[in-house]
């Protein structure tokens, strides 16, 4: 039997380290080489890849090169260029005391879970 095609993606990012950020990334951005609509929900100290003050920029620079891996800036704007979308958690958000002008530019929006499952509604969910 074969299985129904995967359509639609939405990856929930909620570690701020470099192994809870860029494993996320690379499945949004395979998604989106694939064709797949991929949605991506910053929440809890994944809030820290998108947040203008936190972004990663050293941190296994060289080793990031060498693999040719773009940093995690260039990396999330260059998803946001495919299409896919990103979203940070309200809760979050409101428990770190952040707005939206903390944020990246391509951030699409601030949004509740119950949103988040709206927008996750037929498609995969992936945890990192």
């Amino acid at each position: 039997m074969g299985s129904e095609p995967i359509e639609k993606v939405s990856i929930i990012i909620s570690k701020g380290s470099l192994d809870g950020v860029y494993p996320g990334l690379i499945m949004a951005n395979g998604a989106r080489a694939e064709g797949i609509e991929a949605n991506l929900f910053f929440t809890f100290f994944g809030l820290d890849a998108i947040h203008k003050q936190r972004m990663e920029t050293h941190m296994m620079e060289k080793k990031m090169t060498e693999l040719d891996i773009p940093d995690i800036p260039e990396f999330i704007e260059l998803i946001s260029d495919t299409g896919a979308g990103l979203y940070a958690c309200l809760a979050s958000v409101d428990m770190f005391g952040f707005t939206k002008d903390d944020f990246i530019d391509q951030l699409d929006d601030i949004i509740t879970v119950g949103e988040f499952y709206e927008k996750a509604a037929g498609g995969q969910i992936i945890f990192t």
